[in-house]
């Protein structure tokens, strides 16, 4: 994928999907690099803001980003209830930290990110979404495979939320059982793990795949539901697994009571849309289930 930066009105298309493809109208092409790992593309787009690409695929918009951002953090997070040490893998735009840090329990936060230029980026081109995240006391910034850092890190953690790209390129070590395993040996006793795994609809084999890997290491595992728009093709599942079967069944009206206790506002979680996240359609539940 190849954008011409000098053209105002340039169309790009999303690669990921074999046999449907989507094009975002990019009206002002703000940079454009092959990395020492990636292809990242910045523009802008007249419904969704400020996007960035890496690899053919939406990775993040201006005007979207904090559905994804607060689902991934706070459910776990609120469910646990009072986690110190969270571990994020990936998530270079600073997004997943910045909803993470607001939890006033959190102690340190490890930021494990490959892509250096990621960050650098993100910072320059998007820094309302980091909102000043990286430069938090609690935040250590780790620039390195994630997959080596869980394998060797003497550090354990309450919650590792995997903010990953999906199975290409880099992101793709980040779907085996070798490294949920190595996951799980991180994992503090009752901790849980919490994952990207693309669109069940488009995506089914991937959903699968990770959660047949969680079922052979860890007590509980699961999936919830988010729906962010500029993930086309319906709605996107976060993997959960957890020795703690108890963290999946917490009822509205305790999350509530810590909800209420954090003393913040957000945009799109709430104690009822954690919990109905967790119901699964049919199609998607039999993914989950599967043997």
């Amino acid at each position: 994928m190849k954008v011409d930066a000098s053209t105002s009105k340039s169309w790009i298309d999303e690669t990921l999907h074999d046999g449907f493809r989507f094009r975002i109208k990019a009206q002002n092409v703000l940079h454009e690099s092959r990395t020492g790992h990636q292809h990242l593309v910045i523009f802008e787009n007249e419904t969704f803001g400020r996007m960035m690409m890496l690899d053919g695929v939406v990775q993040l918009s201006q005007h979207d980003e904090f559905i994804y951002h607060e689902m991934m953090a706070h459910v776990p997070l609120f469910a646990f209830g009072s986690a110190t040490d969270v571990l994020i893998v990936g998530g270079g735009d600073g997004g997943v930290l910045r909803e993470v840090l607001k939890h006033q329990s959190v102690e340190r936060v490890v930021l494990c990110e490959i892509d250096r230029s990621v960050i650098d980026l993100c910072n320059e081109h998007f820094p309302f979404v980091s909102d000043g995240a990286f430069d938090d006391t609690r935040t250590q910034i780790v620039i390195a495979d994630g997959t080596r850092f869980v394998a060797e890190t003497a550090n354990r953690f309450d919650a590792i939320l995997i903010d990953s790209t999906d199975p290409i390129g880099p992101g793709k070590a980040l779907f085996t059982r070798d490294f949920y395993g190595n996951c799980k040996r991180c994992l503090k006793p009752g901790g849980v793990l919490v994952t990207q795994n693309g669109l069940p609809f488009l995506q089914a084999p991937e959903l699968k795949q990770s959660i047949a890997h969680f079922k052979s290491l860890f007590e509980d595992a699961w999936a919830y539901l988010i729906t962010t728009p500029t993930y086309v093709g319906g709605p996107m599942a976060l993997g959960w697994a957890s020795d703690n079967e108890v963290l999946r069944q917490i009822e509205a009206s305790e999350l509530s009571v810590r909800f209420a206790r954090a003393g913040f506002q957000l945009r799109c979680y709430s104690p009822d849309v954690h919990a109905a996240a967790f119901a699964l359609p049919g199609y998607v539940q039999k993914l989950v289930e599967a043997e």
